[in-house]
């Protein structure tokens, strides 16, 4: 008999793609597809099963349809349908550990793997140049998605204690872009002017969203020799790129402004509803972070296909025109200096200043 295959976070549009990706694989019988609410994409031949995994439901799904396999992707930066970011904490984080608690009364699951985030390594003025998958955090990050997913690991690595029958896989991916990438950092990206941090031009890692696919499918598979796809694994292209190397290519003017003026930048961002400018986003900005890939080619036996740099250029050209017509550009400029006017806030000191 195939592989049955249990994946959380169906709605999400990645989460939708891998569906249908591991759905068409020779060794794979049935994939059960889960969100707590319908997606608004195909899922091929998978059968979707509406639950939210906040709830104790999440173990009558899995023990129904027999899942050996268990692949949770609702661990992420970006509300789903209009969501607030507490909802998002509480699917993070109570979401994990109920799927856990699913997967800790299912003697059938043989292999479970978790998506998870660099950012559980922080950004820090200390921080070493590169990061391996041993190396403790400098900094912890204080909220946000970030500890979301620190948290996330403690509760998978103890559930790795308790079922050690069970292959446990946790692949931390480096920020994520691609053509339709739904990210908080592609949301940064898109806008129409970057803030950036005055002094600082960090280097940032990228990985492509068809590789995560790739990635995930390796991972969701038994290892070609021994358990070796199994442990924490740091996802990323080859190579760095400068932020400010991502603007000129974005074709997207930069505003470097001192950093209390980006983290005030940060909360109007939020406010207006342009980019989810976080406090941990904002760190990510000023000291960037790089990771080492050695145990992702040596162990997993994954080379993406994407570079950093060609992750990037895909995402560019799903852009389109770098800037927006001046007009309209000029207009968004007034609005936020309209705002920083009428609250007081660093950036209108900024440019105040500037204009002296």
């Amino acid at each position: 008999m195939g592989k049955v295959v249990l994946v959380t976070g169906a709605a999400r549009r990645l989460g939708g793609r891998f569906v249908r990706r591991i759905g068409r694989d020779p060794d794979v019988d049935r994939v059960i597809a889960v969100d707590a609410v319908p997606p608004a994409h195909d899922l091929g031949g998978a059968d979707f099963v509406q639950a939210d995994i906040r709830q104790p439901a999440v173990a009558r799904v899995l023990a129904e349809t027999g899942a050996d396999t268990v692949v949770h992707l609702d661990v992420t930066g970006t509300p789903l349908s209009g969501g607030s970011r507490a909802t998002v904490k509480e699917t993070n984080v109570i979401g994990t550990m109920q799927v856990l608690g699913a997967c800790q009364k299912a003697p059938g699951v043989r292999r479970l793997v978790v998506k998870s985030s660099t950012n559980v390594y922080g950004s820090a003025s200390r921080d070493p140049a590169v990061f391996t998958e041993t190396t403790p955090a400098k900094s912890l990050p204080s909220g946000g998605f970030a500890k979301d997913t620190v948290e996330v690991e403690g509760y998978v690595r103890g559930f790795a204690r308790r079922r050690p029958d069970v292959a446990v896989c946790v692949l931390r991916f480096a920020n994520i872009l691609g053509p339709a990438a739904e990210t908080p950092l592609a949301s940064y990206f898109s806008l129409p002017v970057l803030p950036t941090v005055f002094g600082y031009d960090p280097r940032l890692q990228f990985v492509h969203e068809d590789d995560v696919l790739e990635v995930l499918r390796i991972a969701a598979h038994e290892p070609r020799r021994s358990t070796l796809n199994s442990g924490t694994f740091n996802i990323a292209g080859d190579g760095v790129l400068p932020l400010s190397q991502c603007a000129r290519r974005l074709g997207r003017p930069t505003v470097p402004l001192l950093l209390p003026a980006v983290t005030w930048t940060g909360s109007l961002v939020r406010t207006l509803g342009m980019s989810d400018f976080s406090p941990e986003q904002i760190r990510l900005l000023t000291h960037g972070r790089v990771v080492d890939t050695g145990q992702m080619r040596d162990t997993l036996g994954f080379t993406p296909r994407y570079t950093t740099a060609e992750t990037f250029a895909d995402f560019v050209r799903g852009q389109g025109p770098g800037l927006l017509p001046p007009e309209a550009l000029a207009g968004a400029v007034e609005r936020v200096a309209a705002l920083a006017a009428r609250s007081g806030g660093p950036l209108s000191q900024s440019a105040n200043q500037s204009a002296d």
